[in-house]
């Protein structure tokens, strides 16, 4: 029998750490009931088994000044006061070190963003309503006035009306419906880019983008204007040279009037990029040749040589437009982000 119990001594402590073996026999040799049991009674044998099954279960415990012992020992101690949130608890939470956003527990997948749209651009779409306010305002006060540059344009005026000046209302409509051009252009240019070059730019907000491209449009209509009011006040004298810039603008906002169009049915009808370049070159090939006709019949439709006309209309209309191409081709490169 006494070979028996130290059999079984053995095998249980065989699963005791060395640490705490030494507990264990102190335990069992300090307890008065195993010293007072007899060998081969059957209740001090369950004693002992109940015993040897607590020291054990005291050696198994881990101690609580071993670093991370306490949550462990949560799982041990079934009357344990521990909280939920020790479980959790990171084990370097009072580090210096420790990033603080770690202990934020997110749960879910991140999504992919969603593209950004001019149809869900309140502030664009406000901008279009108000430009079509304006507009539809300011042609119903100044009609005669866009009748009068219509006549006009496609012949000269007589003498008796050549030296009217435009009122100030007319002067601001005028204006009014070139910022509308240089607005519109920034609008298609902005979401050509964004179409067919990149889709995402050193500058934060997509406003900046299209305010970049609204000034480059603007300083091309003005040192345009100045160009030609440089060139035509030296050949063909001041009076002429203001007509022409009159023609001029109003040929830009006619540009811009049908330009609006398209902006709409691209930004909320899902216009292809292929159509509306189509309609842009048209656009723009049909306010040049309306120039052409203009300064023929204004410049040298009394010249014996009006072959003149081609390096006059090249060298203040093309290179000038593929000057702000090239512009814009540049401005996109720089500020675009290659990945």
């Amino acid at each position: 029998m006494t070979a028996i119990q130290q059999t079984d001594s053995t095998a249980e402590n065989a699963f005791v750490p060395v640490e705490t073996q030494g507990q264990a026999r102190a335990v069992r040799h300090d307890s008065p009931r195993h010293a007072a049991a007899p060998a081969d009674s059957t209740e001090a044998k369950a004693e002992e088994t109940h015993a040897a099954v607590e020291a054990d279960s005291v050696a198994a415990t881990p101690s609580r000044d071993v670093p991370g012992a306490e949550v462990v020992a949560s799982w041990w101690c079934a009357d344990s006061s521990w909280a939920a949130a020790d479980f959790t608890k990171p084990y370097f939470l009072n580090d210096s070190l420790y990033a603080s956003c770690a202990a934020d527990e997110r749960y879910g997948v991140v999504g992919d963003p969603v593209p950004y749209t001019v149809r869900n651009d309140n502030t664009i779409t406000a901008l279009l309503v108000c430009c079509f306010v304006v507009a539809m305002l300011a042609f119903t006060s100044s009609r005669r006035f866009f009748a009068r540059q219509v006549k006009h344009f496609f012949r000269e005026p007589n003498r008796d009306t050549a030296g009217m000046s435009e009122t100030t209302a007319e002067t601001r409509c005028q204006l009014f419906f070139v910022l509308q051009t240089c607005l519109l252009m920034s609008i298609i240019a902005f979401l050509y880019v964004l179409e067919c070059v990149a889709g995402t730019f050193v500058l934060h907000s997509q406003y900046r983008l299209m305010g970049l491209f609204f000034g480059v449009f603007a300083v091309y209509f003005v040192l345009k204007m100045l160009l030609y009011r440089v060139v035509n006040g030296v050949f063909f004298g001041r009076k002429k040279s203001v007509r022409w810039l009159k023609s001029l603008v109003f040929a830009v906002s006619v540009e811009g009037i049908l330009l609006y169009p398209l902006v709409l049915l691209q930004s909320y009808f899902d216009l292809s990029v292929q159509k509306a370049v189509i309609y842009v070159f048209f656009v723009i090939a049909l306010v040049k040749m309306l120039l052409l006709y203009k300064s023929f019949v204004m410049f040298f439709k009394q010249k014996p040589f009006c072959l003149q006309i081609i390096l006059y209309f090249c060298a203040l209309e093309i290179m000038p437009l593929l000057s702000l191409w090239g512009v814009l081709v540049k401005v996109v490169d720089y500020l675009k982000i290659n990945i």
